[in-house]
Formats: C-alpha cells, sequence, structure tokens
C-alpha cells in the first residue's frame, strides 16, 4: 500500500516521520530541487504542535534548537507607549518557544532516511491511482496526502474552495547581526517579538536565532492590487525603505529607525484564507493536510495545526494500516473539528490586528479582565 505525500513542508515531514516510527513507509514529493533551494522564512511559535514531534519521536532534540528567550513580548502603540512586557525567566517552561522555521524543517527531514523525500517533483495531477509531475514523470499510490500549502494542486481533488484575499498585504524587511550593528534597536527588540500596532497597519519585529531580526510591516483592509497602486517601488530597496517609512508618518521614530536600518532583502506577500470550518465528504484514496485543509491568518496557529496533521493522520494509519477509508474518516474527523477551533481564534485575533484601537484591544486579549 503506496503512501504518497505532496510537499515537504513541516506538515507533510511530520507525517512521514510518524508513519515511520509506526513502520509504514511513504514517499514525499517536493517540487523544489532541494532543501536549501530557497529560504524558509522567520521563527515559528510551536505550541500545540509539541505534541506532534513528541509522537515523531523527536521532542529532545526540538528542545535543543528552540529559544525559550523567544517568548518574550513587547506591544506598544506608534506613539511609542509601552503597553505589554513580557520577559522570560531563564527556568521557565518550554511552552511556547520559538524556531526557526529552517531548523525545524532540518530537524525533520534528518529524522527520514534520503529515498524518503524526491526533490524536483513538481505536482500536476492525479487519476487513476497515477500521480503526474510537470517533468512527464509518474509514480503510482494508493493514498494521496495533498500537503502542498495555501495552493495545493490536490485540493481541487476534494472541493472547489480556494483561498481568498483577506484585504492584508505583508512586506518584510531585516537587519542581519542586529546586535553588532544596531545595538540600540537590538535592545528595543529585545529577545523575542515585538509588536506596534496602529489603525489599519502594524508593525512587528522577530529576534531569529542567527542574530537576524525580521521586519514586517502590514496594511490592513488593502484592495488586492494594493502592490501594484501604493506607489511603493519594491524592486528599488533604498527607495522603497523611504515610501515605507513615508507610510508610517506620525509614529514614533524609533519604529521608522526599524525599516531605516533593514538591508536590501525585501519579501513581500498578500494574506489569504480558506473559509473557516471548510469541510468536503472522506473521500477514498486521497485527504489533505496544512494549509492545502485550512489556511488561516498567520497569527500563530498554522505550523501548529499542521504538525499535529501529519501526526494524527500518521498515528490514524498506524492504527489502521491495511484500511486506509478509515483512518482517513478518523483524521478527519479530529481535524476538522480541532483546525476549525483554530481558526476561529486566528481569525478574532486578525479582527483585532485590523480594527481601530488595535494597541489595546490586543492588551485586552492579552490580559483579560
Amino acid at each position: 500500500m503506496t503512501i504518497a505525500i505532496v510537499g515537504a513542508g513541516l506538515g507533510g515531514l511530520a507525517l512521514a516521520r510518524v508513519l515511520r516510527v509506526n513502520g509504514i513507509d511513504a514517499i514525499v514529493y517536493e517540487r523544489e530541487p532541494s532543501r536549501g533551494a530557497r529560504g524558509q522564512g522567520g521563527m515559528l511559535d510551536i505550541h500545540s504542535g509539541q505534541r506532534a514531534l513528541r509522537e515523531a519521536g523527536l521532542i529532545d532534540q526540538f528542545h535543543a534548537i528552540a529559544r525559550g528567550e523567544g517568548q518574550d513580548m513587547r506591544l506598544l502603540e506608534p506613539d511609542g507607549t509601552l503597553l505589554l512586557q513580557e520577559d522570560t525567566p531563564e527556568d521557565a517552561p518550554l511552552e511556547r518557544p520559538e524556531v526557526d522555521r529552517a531548523d525545524l524543517r532540518n530537524l525533520l527531514l534528518d529524522s527520514l532516511p534520503e529515498h524518503a523525500v524526491r526533490w524536483g517533483h513538481a505536482f500536476e495531477h492525479a487519476d487513476d491511482g497515477l500521480l503526474h509531475f510537470a517533468d512527464g514523470s509518474s509514480a503510482t499510490y494508493d493514498l494521496l496526502v495533498g500537503a502542498d500549502g495555501a495552493n495545493s494542486r490536490v485540493r481541487a481533488l476534494l472541493t472547489d474552495a480556494r483561498p481568498a484575499h483577506t484585504g492584508q498585504h505583508v512586506v518584510e524587511l531585516g537587519i542581519p547581526d542586529i546586535d553588532r550593528t544596531y545595538p540600540d534597536l537590538a535592545a528595543m527588540v529585545g529577545r523575542g517579538n515585538y509588536w506596534v500596532l496602529g489603525n489599519g497597519q502594524s508593525l512587528t519585529a522577530q529576534r531569529n536565532g542567527d542574530g537576524r531580526v525580521r521586519v514586517y510591516t502590514s496594511f490592513y483592509n488593502t484592495a488586492e492590487d494594493w502592490f501594484a497602486t501604493s506607489g511603493i517601488p519594491f524592486g528599488d530597496p533604498t527607495a522603497a525603505r523611504a515610501r515605507l517609512i513615508e507610510e508610517f508618518t506620525g509614529w514614533d521614530s524609533r519604529f521608522t529607525a526599524l525599516i531605516a536600518a533593514c538591508d536590501d532583502t525585501i519579501l513581500t506577500w498578500s494574506i489569504t484564507t480558506l473559509p473557516v470550518g471548510l469541510t468536503w465528504p472522506s473521500t477514498p484514496g486521497v485527504t489533505l493536510l496544512g494549509d492545502a485543509a485550512h489556511l488561516m491568518p498567520p497569527v500563530g496557529q498554522g505550523a501548529n495545526m499542521a504538525l499535529l496533521d501529519g501526526a494524527v493522520l500518521g498515528l490514524a494509519l498506524g492504527t489502521h494500516p491495511n484500511d486506509f477509508p478509515t483512518a482517513v474518516k478518523e483524521y478527519e474527523r479530529e481535524m476538522f473539528e480541532r483546525t476549525s477551533a483554530a481558526a476561529r481564534m486566528s481569525a478574532r485575533i486578525w479582527e483585532i490586528l485590523t480594527s481601530p484601537g488595535a494597541s489595546r484591544r490586543m492588551l485586552a486579549f492579552f490580559q483579560p479582565g
């Protein structure tokens, strides 16, 4: 019985690893040519997803690469008012540690034999138990798991749902080796996450394990073509930084200093989501996990849900190794309920971020009552 996983992200790799722990082989097909073909993004807040790493037999290795101090948080208003500062004691438990996404992905990859991941296999479509790839090759499967992210091609086998634009656009910049290059800004940001929330805009900074601080500017309630119509010349980093600083006119100068200190690496993306509570009729031979199944706003749930998806599906298949339909039904029943709750929470946080008085509302969220 052949299990094919499309996508070597966290969820797909967690599934492959939990299957292996349970004595079941699977093949992961990934469109990228190698593990280092592109950057994997910044830090992840891993909380509920730690259960998946325990099931994968990797929790000790995870704790070795996780950053407990990454749990630190500072929340401010655009005028510079500090609303909340949480500093993590050195002996605090690793309840929500930060970890570099690339480090976590490498941990999962290194737990699998080399032949388990087939690089350079861009999935095109599937029919009659056969996977078809962009290079003209094909492979057979008995169970196909779509772990291929927001723009999943496998998803079309189960539902017509497509990601919809939320009105949020994100521009990512960064300051390398910040402790050496800008020690004053390093002290301001601290060891973890730094949030400044305004009306219709936000600026957040995130300390990474390699000494880089990633700076994210977000613009809410914007049209889908905002990148094209904003007038920001993203192809010219110096000019783009200057224009971004103009977008934050009236904010404390310390915040715009973060933008001015960034290097020439600029990344942009529009935030999309799938409908909250998306389900589909259980279909023999195919299922989904991670963003392919339940794409949410990026507020700390997506990676955890993907890891848990992989673990729950892997355990179900381990329990029913000769009955894939039953295993998939068990998994989907649990996954739909769990991720719907996470998506509702994510939507609530996203609504706070996009609303007037976002900083005070977020403070009330963190400190209810």
